[in-house]
């Protein structure tokens, strides 16, 4: 219900995995070029904990009948700070967390810290307004809140607020933004660091997040000219359904972190420039709500995290009933990867919450959002889902050229390949590399017409997609390049984002020679330099390293005296 690392609750005996709420943001006024009235700046907000990584709190003792049904005065729940009985208000009722305490992934001492207080304002800062209507059982609501009480502080607030408001007062209008890599350099200076280290981080020494978009930069194209380039044509048809253009917004989890409106001024933004959107199955909103906000007969996909079969069948029901048009499942998590940015700080604010239980051994940080960890999926698990359903079914993060071929085999309809943004297995290779090595086998053994491939990690420019696209992707997606410029400018600058990449794309495809997307090919590539990897630049290695020194001038010993 909380932070992430200090996560309160979900309200629920079983919280329907991606049908969440996250995030704290303060009001504000919407920044230059934002259209959108309801704009709220990110607040100096802790991180969230998807709900994934909740399960039902089980046998809630009895309740007095009075409680139900008259309400809870302020001195009775101000009874109630200890573990063995646990009550906490939030927008104007009282709620029994009791039974929670010890299955709380970011452990006991957040909820702790609000026992017996009136705990509204963190909880509003990270959830959708109907988060507690849809996910509360009559035995964890214990009735209204009788009496005035003030809201506790918020504990979660970290970094230095005055300085990130004085960028949040003088954000560059949208017409300065030139490059979709301007988002991330916005967002870096209004995100509270809670956001910024959850988007931003990645595994160990995060050498796979940045090989994931240097490998693009060893590939070069080969032009061909005099060619009528008059009429570019980016559109076509991504699993069944039509596209402006060949790269989709990615899954990405806990949007509302960085904007209160989260995947659904995202959907907002992609449907009116005829992109698709994959939403995520540990989103801030309902799914419901971000099918909702999207335009009349958008395509959007789902991600979905296998995590047994009733949960999963639950899912692939509601994702037919709402009429998404693709299910991605993602492989590559059987373990959550360590993100030590986002760790280092779930830790300090753990250590900020003023809490006696000791809650920052590396275990209980490493299962703070635990979602999406199922260490017994296998193929068969993907065969099982694809039975369940007409939607067409993906297999998202496949990292090698054999799984590629093997996902071909069985008949998978496509892959995703993806080492989910560097975020999980630290030097896992960078996937537009895997897919340069793919493509090859995949004709040789006459499959590369059997399954549909696509890529993510790194793009950052309408040339990256581009050189996907001639390696032999049908698509290609993006995920930090929408949750930044969401961040910063909401629905406005997603399309902004968009509007860039394609007039890149457009652009470059004149200057190659090439009209349409059918044309691209291996033909267009220089590859030669592709996999002359130089070694990664190990920053935290160097900033301890102490360099061997010449020998020193006397009047330098005195000037340094």
């Amino acid at each position: 219900m909380f932070t992430r690392g200090v996560t309160f609750i979900g309200c629920s005996r079983r919280v329907p995995k991606g049908i969440n709420g996250r995030r704290l943001v303060s009001s504000r006024v919407a920044p230059h070029g934002v259209k959108s009235s309801n704009w709220k700046v990110p607040s100096i907000s802790a991180v969230v904990l998807s709900a994934a990584a909740i399960s039902w709190f089980s046998n809630p003792g009895p309740l007095a009948l009075d409680t139900q049904t008259q309400g809870v005065t302020v001195e009775e729940l101000q009874k109630h700070t200890s573990p063995d009985s646990v009550w906490v208000a939030i927008n104007g009722k009282v709620y029994d967390l009791t039974e929670f305490l010890t299955r709380h992934p970011g452990g006991a001492g957040i909820i702790l810290k609000y026992a017996g207080k009136n705990a509204s304002v963190i909880f509003n800062k990270f959830h959708a307004p109907n988060f507690v209507d849809k996910y509360l059982t009559p035995e964890e609501c214990l009735g209204p809140l009788i009496g005035e009480l003030e809201p506790a502080q918020d504990i979660t607030e970290v970094g230095d607020s005055e300085l990130r408001q004085e960028y949040i007062d003088n954000m560059p209008p949208l017409s300065e933004v030139f490059r979709v890599s301007d988002f991330e350099y916005i967002a870096k200076k209004i995100l509270p660091p809670s956001a910024w280290y959850y988007y931003s981080s990645a595994a160990d020494d995060e050498v796979s997040l940045r090989e994931n978009h240097n490998a693009f930069s060893r590939i070069f194209f080969n032009p061909r000219v005099l060619v009528d380039v008059s009429n570019v044509d980016l559109s076509t048809t991504l699993m069944g359904s039509p596209a402006s253009v060949p790269f989709y917004s990615s899954a990405t989890a806990q949007g509302k972190l960085g904007h209160p409106d989260g995947e659904c001024s995202i959907a907002r933004g992609c449907g009116k420039e005829g992109v698709i959107q994959m939403i995520s199955n540990y989103s801030s909103y309902p799914l419901a709500d971000i099918v909702g906000a999207a335009q009349k007969g958008q395509p959007q996909w789902f991600q979905l995290y296998h995590e047994g079969e009733s949960n999963s069948k639950q899912l692939v029901s509601e994702c037919e009933e709402l009429g998404l048009k693709a299910l991605f499942v993602t492989v590559d998590t059987p373990e959550l990867g360590r993100r030590e940015k986002d760790m280092k700080l779930r830790a300090q604010i753990e250590a900020n919450s003023d809490s006696s239980e000791d809650s920052s051994g590396a275990q209980e940080l490493q299962s703070a959002v635990s979602y999406g960890k199922d260490t017994s999926v296998t193929w068969k698990d993907v065969e099982n889902i694809a039975s369940w359903t007409k939607i067409p079914v993906a297999v998202k993060g496949v990292q090698s050229v054999e799984d590629v071929v093997l996902a071909a085999e069985k008949g998978v309809k496509a892959v995703v390949i993806s080492n989910h943004g560097g975020r999980q297995l630290d030097y896992a290779r960078a996937p537009v590399e895997v897919l340069a090595d793919a493509m090859p086998v995949l004709k040789e053994k006459g499959l590369d017409r059997k399954i549909d491939i696509f890529v993510d990690g790194g793009v950052r420019r309408g040339s990256d997609i581009i050189k996907c696209l001639a390696l032999g992707a049908k698509g290609v997606g993006l995920g930090r390049v929408f949750l930044y410029a969401n961040s910063c400018y909401g629905e406005e600058g997603v399309r902004k984002a968009i509007e860039l990449l394609k007039s890149e794309m457009i652009l470059d495809m004149k200057l190659l020679g090439v009209t349409k997307i059918s044309d691209l090919g291996p033909q267009h590539l220089d590859l030669r330099g592709l996999h002359a990897r130089l070694p990664p630049n190990d920053n935290l290695y160097y900033e301890n390293y102490e360099p061997l020194s010449p020998p020193t001038f006397q009047h330098e010993r005195l000037e340094r005296r």
